[in-house]
């Protein structure tokens, strides 16, 4: 059970609830934003940055989310790893292509700039000391230094919220795989596709 309170949209601060069209979504979609809603101007905030991360990219679609689902499952965010982004099925997320995040050295649906990138991101989220200038040397083959900045901001947007968003077990509105005790896995199907 969420460990806070969900604020509902009508109790959402005015400027916020038409910043984040939440009387458009459902509470699912809404996501962490209904516990920020606490604090409507580091709400504002967040979903000023979230909107610039997702409107403005240089990355493609399909990528940022094999990066956020990979991350998700290091964090073990069973509210990220049970969403998927129509924008990237749209780019051709498939949920075999979700599979091979298992073992992504290995997979060969991904490809070369995919599996850098992923890669660079499960260091991000279980080992970021271990990211060395042959990892950055590694992305520069796929990615413009701006790309490579983009990940990098990405992947800390993941990393961060993805590991509060666990502590605050928001998993009662998920499919039941993702509920219950034990780690989870983005793979595996039973998922919400959000626009």
């Amino acid at each position: 059970m969420t460990r806070l309170r969900m604020l509902d949209a009508n109790e959402f601060d005015p400027e916020l609830r038409e910043l984040v069209r939440a009387d458009e979504k459902d509470p699912l979609a809404l996501g962490l934003m209904r516990i920020f809603a606490h604090r409507p101007e580091e709400a504002k905030a967040i979903a000023r940055l979230g909107g610039a991360l997702r409107n403005h990219r240089l990355l493609p679609d399909r990528l940022v989310e094999l990066v956020r689902l990979r991350v998700a499952y290091f964090n073990q965010c069973r509210s990220c790893m049970a969403v998927r982004y129509s924008n990237a099925i749209a780019d051709g997320l498939t949920e075999d292509l979700v599979c091979s995040l298992e073992h992504p050295d290995s997979s060969d649906d991904l490809s070369d700039a995919e599996r850098e990138a992923v890669r660079y991101a499960g260091l991000f989220a279980a080992d970021h000391l271990s990211i060395t200038d042959e990892i950055y040397d590694d992305l520069r083959r796929h990615f413009s230094e701006e790309q490579i900045v983009e990940l990098g901001m990405q992947a800390a947007f993941f990393v961060g919220f993805g590991r509060l968003a666990a502590t605050w077990n928001m998993i009662e509105e998920l499919p039941p795989r993702f509920q219950g005790e034990g780690l989870r896995t983005p793979w595996g199907g039973d998922v919400v596709v959000m626009p």
